[in-house]
């Protein structure tokens, strides 16, 4: 019976098929990341702490790895997406979509995440024309961007006091181009086979890696729609134009700043590793005819779109 049904619900068209899978995906990265912050921020440190922020939003990302990988792979990042079309192993037709699944996976995440904790962060909740009305336990009724009761960090990045606008821009491009590397690592069958599975602990792994040496300059966003989504949704929650406003027009760094991170790491990593790998053993002393070396090398090297990414 439910087989049937799930045969009637498939969809056929794949790039729908993987649309949906990255939108999920980044849906529950969302859900557990910025849910890990609301529980920090609306306790007042009560419950968790700078470290259980950062462990949310690792685990969040393998867990949305987990949920999608099988469909599409699970990119979760659109700037791992672009770094994949720049090698060609990703078709860049479907850059534009993957990256709109992105931002409405993350807008509802954040969306969700709001309507958990509305009782501690706002009066109005505004989603889809429903208003809902409640006491505002933690920041006194009002929605704030900056100071001791802000809530608008729960969902998105803002620089801390002492960043400057330059290192900020700094701190994104080094930081995803660190992730890029690292991903491109992961991924690089010359470097030997992983286990089933283990590839999306690692990249949660990598995420924290990052985020614990990197994340108190502005929380480490690595990540376009990550955080253009919960934004966009805070705008119209009720945090209003300020969102975009604070930090010095901050909120444009951690949305492009990443991609000429991710060129940067891309290109590294080609250059300095994927250039320079000898072949195996196993390779050197396979059995029957050799392979010409182009095609050698294009097996080697070929990560195709199905390629596990990260947030």
């Amino acid at each position: 019976m439910m087989d049937r049904l799930l045969q009637r619900c498939r969809i056929r068209n794949q790039l729908v098929r993987e649309c949906l899978a990255e939108f999920l995906g980044m849906y529950i990265t969302v859900l557990i990341g910025s849910g890990s912050a609301a529980q920090v921020v609306t306790s007042e440190g009560t419950h968790g702490s700078y470290l259980t922020i950062q462990l949310g939003s690792a685990l969040g990302a393998m867990f949305g790895i987990f949920a999608a990988r099988g469909v599409s792979g699970a990119h979760l990042n659109i700037v791992w997406s672009m770094g994949l079309c720049i090698l060609g192993r990703h078709p860049w037709e479907k850059l534009p979509l993957y990256a709109l699944s992105h931002i409405l996976g993350a807008f509802l995440g954040a969306a969700t995440v709001y309507l958990q904790y509305y009782g501690k962060i706002s009066t109005i909740f505004i989603l889809f024309f429903i208003l809902s009305f409640n006491e505002n336990v933690f920041s006194g009724g009002e929605l704030l961007v900056a100071g001791p009761s802000a809530t608008a960090e729960i969902f998105c990045s803002y620089p801390a006091d002492h960043l400057s606008f330059w290192g900020g821009l700094v701190d994104q491009v080094v930081a995803t181009a660190v992730l890029l590397i690292g991903c491109l690592a992961l991924e690089d069958r010359r470097q030997g086979p992983l286990p089933d599975g283990l590839t999306p602990v690692l990249m949660g792994a990598l995420v924290l890696t990052i985020e614990l040496s990197m994340g108190s300059n502005c929380g480490c966003p690595l990540n376009p729609a990550r955080d253009l989504g919960p934004r966009l949704f805070t705008f119209i929650a009720g945090w209003g134009e300020e969102v975009f406003k604070a930090g010095g027009d901050w909120w444009w760094i951690p949305t492009v700043a990443p991609f000429v991170g991710a060129l940067i790491g891309t290109v590294i990593y080609e250059l300095l590793i994927e250039a320079h790998h000898r072949n195996t053993p196993q390779e050197e002393q396979s059995p029957g005819q050799e392979l010409e070396t182009a095609d050698k090398e294009e097996t080697l090297n070929t990560i195709e779109s199905e390629s596990t990414g990260v947030m």
